[in-house]
C-alpha cells in the first residue's frame, strides 16, 4: 500500500475561523476526514499533520525518507520564502505535490511566487478542499516521479 504524508503549514489550524472569504468555512479536521475517505477509496495510507513551526515541518519531511512514497504539502506562507523547506523537499527525493486552498496566482503579488514549486512534481491550487483530493489522485498515480 502506498503511503502518503500530508503536511500542513502555519495557520492552517485556524481554517474555518480565519479569512472565510478566502479559505471557506471548513476546518482542517473536515479536510482531514475527506482525505481519509479518499485515501481509503484509492488504496492509500495517509498521515495528516499540521505545524506552525518550520523546523518541525523539516523534521517530518526528513523522517519521511524510506517510509512514504509521496508527500502532499500545503506549506502556507512558507511556500513563498522558506528555502529550508525547499531544500528539505529536494533532499528527501520523494515525489512531492504542492497544494493550496486558494489560487495563489490571483492573490497578492507576493503570493505568486513559490520557492518550493521547482522541487515539486506539480502544484494544485484554487480548489479549496478539492486541492487535497486532486493531489491524492495525483499521488496515487505518480509512479516514482521526482522533479527534474
Amino acid at each position: 500500500m502506498k503511503k502518503v504524508l500530508v503536511v500542513n503549514g502555519p495557520n492552517l489550524n485556524l481554517l474555518g475561523v480565519r479569512e472565510k472569504g478566502v479559505y471557506g468555512s471548513e476546518t482542517l479536521l473536515d479536510i482531514a476526514k475527506a482525505v481519509n475517505i479518499t485515501s481509503e477509496e484509492l488504496g492509500l495510507e495517509t498521515d495528516f499533520i499540521q505545524s506552525n513551526h518550520e523546523g518541525e515541518i523539516i523534521d517530518r519531511l526528513h523522517a519521511a525518507r524510506g517510509v512514504y512514497q509521496a508527500v502532499i504539502i500545503n506549506a502556507g506562507a512558507y511556500t513563498h520564502y522558506s528555502i529550508a523547506i525547499r531544500d528539505a523537499i529536494k533532499s528527501i527525493e520523494i515525489p512531492t505535490i504542492e497544494i493550496h486552498l486558494s489560487n495563489i496566482h490571483s492573490r497578492e503579488e507576493f503570493r505568486h511566487t513559490s520557492v518550493i514549486a521547482p522541487v515539486c512534481a506539480g502544484q494544485i491550487c484554487g480548489f479549496g478542499k478539492m486541492s487535497y483530493i486532486l493531489a491524492l489522485h495525483a499521488a496515487a498515480n505518480l509512479n516514482g516521479y521526482i522533479y527534474s
